[in-house]
C-alpha cells in the first residue's frame, strides 16, 4: 500500500503557491499500479480517493494507520468505479462483478473487501472514493444502464458531454458520498463549464480516457483568482469546497467526479459566469 495524507490549504495560501506547489498539494499522479493500492487522504472532508489495480491475484483494502479504526469501513463508506477490465469485488460474504465503467456501493461496517481480475491480461483497475460515514446502507452494484443519464452542452461551444450519475441519492442511498462520469463528445473539451463551486462540498476529479499524447487541463482556485494544473491520463485533482472545478483538453476525454460534505443535493451549487473569471 501507498497511503499519503494531505492537509488542507486555504484560498490565500494558494495565492502564493508556484506550480510544484501547488501540484503537490493537489495533483494525484499516481493512481494504478500494478498488484498495489495507492490511497491518498485529503483533509477536506476526510476524502480518500485512489485505486487498486489487481494483476497476480487477490488484493485486500488494508486500512491505513491512520485511520485508527479496526478496519477500512468501520466508520467510512466506498465508491467504486471500474475504468479497466472485468473484475469482482467481494465485500465480506458478498460477491459483485464490475465491468469496464460500472459502479459499486459499500456500506459502512463491512469489515473485508477484495478485489480480483477476472483476466490478468486484461486487469480491472479499480477507481476507490471514501468518506466518513454515519450510518450502514446497503451495498449496490450500479451499471451504466441503471444510471440517471443527463445530456448537457453542445458542439458549438465545445462542451457536449453525458453526465452518468451513478453513486448518487436519487439511486443508491449514500450517507455523503457521491459519484458519477462525464464523458465528452467528440469535438467536445470543455467540462463543467459555465463552472461553479459548491461551499458545502468538497470534490476529486480524476481524468481518464485520455488519447495518448493529449492532456488536460484543469482549472481550480477562487473565480477571481483561477490557477491551472495539466494533468495526464488516469491521474486525480483534489478540488476544496471554495474552489471551481472545471478544465479543458486537447481532446475529448472522460472524467469520474466524487463528492462528499453535508448537502447530498446534485443541484446545490453556485453558478460563475464565464466573463467574471480571472
Amino acid at each position: 500500500m501507498n497511503f499519503e495524507s494531505r492537509y488542507a490549504v486555504g484560498p490565500e495560501e494558494v495565492k502564493l503557491m508556484d506550480t510544484t506547489n501547488l501540484r503537490k498539494s493537489f495533483l494525484i499522479e499516481k493512481i494504478f499500479e500494478t498488484d498495489n493500492v495507492n490511497l491518498t487522504l485529503s483533509h477536506y472532508d476526510r476524502y480518500i480517493a485512489g485505486g487498486v489495480m489487481p494483476v497476480a491475484g487477490i488484493i485486500e483494502l488494508p486500512n491505513p494507520d491512520n485511520l485508527k479504526s479496526n478496519y477500512f469501513l468501520e466508520r467510512r463508506e466506498l465508491g467504486i468505479i471500474n475504468v479497466g477490465g472485468k473484475g469482482n469485488v467481494m465485500a465480506d460474504d458478498e460477491k459483485f462483478e464490475i465491468d469496464f465503467k460500472e459502479a459499486l456501493y459499500i456500506g459502512k461496517g463491512n469489515k473485508k473487501v477484495q478485489f480480483s481480475s477476472i483476466d490478468k491480461n486484461f486487469p480491472a483497475k479499480f477507481y476507490l472514493n471514501s468518506a466518513p460515514a454515519h450510518h450502514s446502507y446497503p451495498s449496490k452494484k450500479v451499471t451504466k444502464q441503471e444510471a440517471e443519464i443527463v445530456e448537457l452542452g453542445n458542439v458549438a461551444t465545445a462542451n457536449h458531454r453525458i453526465i452518468n450519475k451513478l453513486l448518487v441519492n436519487s439511486i443508491v442511498p449514500t450517507c455523503q458520498l457521491q459519484m458519477g462520469m462525464t464523458e465528452l463528445k467528440s469535438g467536445s473539451v470543455w467540462n463543467t463549464m459555465p463552472a461553479h463551486l459548491h461551499d458545502r462540498r468538497m470534490e476529486v476529479y480524476f481524468y481518464f480516457e485520455i488519447p495518448e499524447g493529449q492532456s488536460v487541463c484543469h482549472l481550480m482556485g477562487q473565480p477571481q483568482e483561477t490557477r491551472h494544473l495539466w494533468m495526464q491520463n488516469e491521474q486525480a485533482v483534489i478540488s476544496p469546497n471554495w474552489s471551481i472545478h472545471a478544465g479543458t483538453g486537447t481532446s475529448n476525454y472522460t472524467f469520474i467526479w466524487g463528492m462528499a460534505g453535508e448537502n447530498l443535493d446534485y443541484s446545490d451549487m453556485d453558478g460563475c459566469a464565464i466573463s467574471e473569471l480571472k
